[in-house]
């Protein structure tokens, strides 16, 4: 394993990302045998992957945690990220994306964008990652290039530039056109390791010349200097455009595309060289965005080793003979093997031990992280995911990572009473590694209360523990999470705490107005006091009152959320007044005022996709109708099924998949994903009232 340290500009930190079963990890395996660094292609099907290394992912052919690897080609170091493609592991290419310079997006030549296409696009977005897109299976009955390209247009909203034709399509697709040289590449031996190139035959010329005069049309367009001389008929060489084009690439301007069938081995070679000449190094960001821990300005630092050091940690994981290795981005400066990094969360100087370089579950030794690079430090106490290391004096705080709140609780308890105390341990390190996993205890049953993004997440989480804690344990039947809100403004709420014991008595009085606020926002606090009424110091406890008052509901026991909250007015004693006075008040104010305010059931409602043959189209209708599924659309697909797109309450959704199996014989698919909360229809919040959380939550 090669862990010699590259140059910035020769490095690719890039992430493979789609759909489920849209042929990540296989496409993974292709680039990792090419590129020299497996000396055998893995299979998914038969559990020999190298990113899918843990027995789960083995057992399920699915990747479940993203798995870092590197590699090298055409003098390029490649770290390369697998990521999930369930939605039920989000989390886990969320994290990736905040980190990785750029992007592989796999799409099916069936099937194009898929849901969770969608959702790991939004993803991308969101860190504004560069991307090329490889559509994949392009051997497969059904597939067509074309109308793949036409779903990334209609679905994503964005302009895919095709670099690679495909040289015939389903069973007789044997190779690609490159658009830019005016080649067929073919790949004669069934390995896929030595691609031929050759002249291209005339029946595929028209149809190339045609795309690559739309790609350099397209390219012209994100470069006037470039458009003038194409308008003038001046020469332009073939580095001039992919230079172009690699500029619109990294400005997010212009998606190039490449086809393929990882499973068959062909396209994988022009996929890495489009690696190299397209997605962008560690220089190409110029710079990283945080601010200051204590003053809070933004700052802006350049990404070189001779700046002071600043990195994010992206993953913890827990290794079973070493202990916590957190996964590491540098951004400038070089992180050493016994130096000493501050951490501004929690004020402290944390010292570095092990530095290793990741490949999948194994690891090397290295002497230094420098700027640009992704590798893991072994030992690192008291870090999460999410925190800045940076230099002592001169701190900064990165953008940390944003996650979801679960949506589906399970109960659980250990078959014996023995393995409480390693069940516990096995929970901490789980929630260390997994930010979208919770853990509490009901205070009605005293249960212990698993939190998760869906089914497989928590059955993954619960296998792990007694595998790899044995520690077995008795689980029962999942639940939804549900939440409330209110449905009206109300204004002027009084709280008031008022105690007198004889000595120094307690005062806080406060006025709260009330209103529900924007899905998605939580409890919004805000400060509307004027003249100093409420003194300045007592306003946080008064906010820390209303956060701890949203905590339990008001009907239903569950969280309230979407509201904003304004303090108005109040009073003080010069001196009974304290924290604890205001912060009591400001509990009370909320509760009165959320009471006044019309409470409102709300239940989390996911986006189902669903595939079927067209001859069961009515049956699935039929049993997404009756579990109070909102169909938005179907639209019929060019191999004979139907694409059926709906919102659904996730508390509709237990026992579906048997259910589609039976109504289709087996032939149907469907992919979940959370997607906002809504209100519950009246008779159902009726219902759900007259149980308490404990006998919703009892074994």
């Amino acid at each position: 394993m090669d862990t010699r340290h590259f140059e910035p500009d020769r490095i690719r930190n890039i992430g493979i990302i789609a759909h489920i079963d849209a042929g990540k990890t296989t496409t993974t395996e292709r680039m990792l045998f090419y590129s020299g660094f497996a000396h055998k292609i893995g299979s998914v099907d038969n559990g020999t992957a190298i990113t899918d290394w843990m027995d789960q992912e083995r057992e399920r052919g699915i990747t479940i945690v993203s798995a870092a690897i590197t590699t090298q080609w055409r003098e390029h170091q490649i770290n390369i990220i697998d990521t999930p493609g369930h939605i039920d592991f989000t989390a886990e290419v969320q994290r990736a994306l905040r980190v990785l310079d750029g992007g592989i997006v796999v799409f099916d030549g069936v099937h194009g964008v898929e849901s969770q296409s969608e959702t790991v696009w939004r993803q991308a977005e969101r860190y504004q990652v560069p991307r090329i897109c490889f559509i994949n299976k392009m051997d497969r009955v059904g597939a067509s290039f074309d109308r793949a390209l036409a779903s990334i247009r209609k679905r994503l909203l964005v302009e895919p530039v095709p670099i690679n034709l495909p040289a015939g399509e389903e069973q007789d697709f044997d190779g690609v056109v490159d658009v830019l040289t005016m080649e067929l590449i073919r790949w004669p031996d069934n390995l896929g390791a030595h691609p031929e190139r050759s002249a291209l035959p005339q029946a595929w010329v028209a149809t190339a010349e045609a795309a690559r005069q739309r790609l350099f049309e397209a390219i012209c367009e994100t470069d006037d200097a470039l458009l003038e001389r194409y308008l003038a008929d001046k020469p332009i060489e073939l580095p001039e455009w992919r230079a172009a084009l690699r500029r619109a690439t990294l400005d997010n301007r212009l998606y190039p595309v490449l086809c393929g069938a990882a499973l068959r081995n062909i396209g994988i070679q022009p996929l890495l060289d489009a690696v190299v000449d397209y997605l962008p190094s560690p220089l190409d960001r110029r710079e990283v965005t945080g601010h200051h821990p204590q003053t809070g300005t933004l700052e802006h630092w350049p990404l070189r080793q001779d700046q002071p050091l600043c990195a994010l940690v992206f993953k913890t994981v827990t290794d079973p003979y070493a202990g916590q290795m957190a996964y590491i981005r540098v951004y400038s400066g070089e992180l050493r093997s016994g130096e000493q990094a501050f951490n501004p969360r929690t004020g402290d100087k944390v010292r570095i031990g092990r530095l290793v370089r990741v490949f999948a579950d194994q690891r090397e030794d290295i002497d230094a992280i420098p700027a640009g690079e992704i590798d893991a430090v072994v030992g690192l106490k008291a870090v999460h995911t999410g925190d800045t290391l940076c230099a002592f004096d001169h701190p900064l705080v990165l953008e940390s990572i944003q996650f979801p709140d679960p949506v589906i609780n399970i109960a659980i308890e250990p078959l014996a009473t023995r393995d409480k105390d390693e069940l516990d341990r096995a929970l901490r390190e789980l929630m260390e590694e997994d930010p979208t996993f919770r853990v509490h205890v009901d205070h009605d049953s005293g249960q212990t209360i698993l939190s998760g993004m869906g089914e497989l997440h928590l059955e993954i989480l619960i296998d792990r523990i007694e595998r790899e804690h044995q520690v077995k344990l008795r689980s029962g039947a999942p639940l939804v999470t549900y939440k409330e809100t209110v449905s009206r403004p109300v204004s002027r709420i009084e709280g008031r705490y008022i105690h007198q014991s004889g000595g120094r008595g307690q005062y806080g009085h406060v006025f709260v107005d009330l209103r529900p606020g924007k899905p998605g926002s939580g409890i919004v606090f805000r400060d509307r006091i004027k003249g100093g009424v409420v003194p300045a110091a007592f306003i946080p406890a008064v906010e820390k009152g209303v956060r701890e008052g949203a905590q339990t509901g008001l009907h239903h026991g569950q969280e309230l959320t979407d509201i904003e909250v304004s303090l108005v007015d109040g009073s003080t004693h010069t001196v009974d007044s304290s924290e604890l006075a205001f912060k009591n008040a400001g509990f009370q104010a909320f509760r009165k005022a959320a009471l006044e305010a019309g409470p409102v059931l709300l239940e989390p409602v996911c986006r189902i996709e669903v595939v079927t043959p067209e001859e069961h189209l009515g049956d699935v209708l039929g049993q997404l109708n009756a579990r109070r599924c909102e169909v938005l659309g179907t639209e019929p697909r060019a191999d004979g099924t139907h694409d059926i797109l709906g919102m659904v309450p996730l508390a509709e959704m237990f026992g579906y998949a048997t259910d589609l199996r039976s109504a289709t014989r087996g032939r149907a698919l469907f992919t979940l994903e959370f997607d906002h909360y809504s209100p519950v229809p009246d008779k159902l919040a009726a219902k759900l009232a007259t149980t308490t959380p404990a006998d919703r939550k009892r074994l």
